[in-house]
């Protein structure tokens, strides 16, 4: 999947969003076998009953959306993974291990966003769009240390070099990484 590209991935989001109960972000093994038919991984009934046991670490019969991602794109080198937490430990400064929107928004480089910078949306448009790609799973109003991981290991991803991927994160925080 990964050599199909992220497009592949995010389509394989959309199979988990619009199957089964998207609130749970879990799938059947015949959603998951047929949702990614639909992005173009062909796997044979033995090779996807292999990925589904590995996936289904409950033994419910489901797979969960996040625990796929982890076994597809695995996580952040040590580096990355420094980075990610330096930048984390700067906003949280009452060591409570989640953020709140007003922790960040007067770091965040939204003026940066090529929309703002476009004309199109304004800055705080920028930044409600960008808090909404965390993915605050408890809708607490709150992004936990696991969710602002998740989040940068998904853009860890995309992103080859390492010294780039951590001037992409020291910039839009207006913070260096160490």
């Amino acid at each position: 999947m990964n050599a199909r590209g992220a497009g592949t991935i995010r389509g394989l989001g959309r199979v988990f969003n619009t199957t089964g109960d998207s609130g749970a972000r879990r799938i059947t093994a015949q959603e998951f076998y047929v949702g990614i038919n639909e992005c173009g991984v062909k796997l044979d009934k033995h090779q996807c009953d292999g990925l589904l046991n590995e996936l289904d670490s409950d033994k419910e019969g489901t797979v969960n959306y996040d625990a796929f991602l982890v076994l597809l794109r695995g996580c952040p080198n040590a580096s990355r993974t420094a980075c990610i937490g330096n930048v984390f430990n700067r906003f949280d400064s009452r060591g409570a291990g989640c953020l709140v929107a007003s922790d960040l928004r007067v770091s965040y480089a939204s003026n940066q966003h090529p929309r703002v910078i476009a004309g199109a949306i304004t800055e705080d448009e920028a930044f409600l769009e960008f808090l909404a790609n965390f993915g605050d799973k408890n809708n607490n109003g709150q992004i936990t240390r696991t969710e602002w991981n998740d989040f940068y290991a998904a853009v860890s991803d995309s992103i080859e070099n390492d010294a780039h991927f951590c001037q992409l994160v020291s910039a839009a925080w207006n913070v260096p990484c160490e």
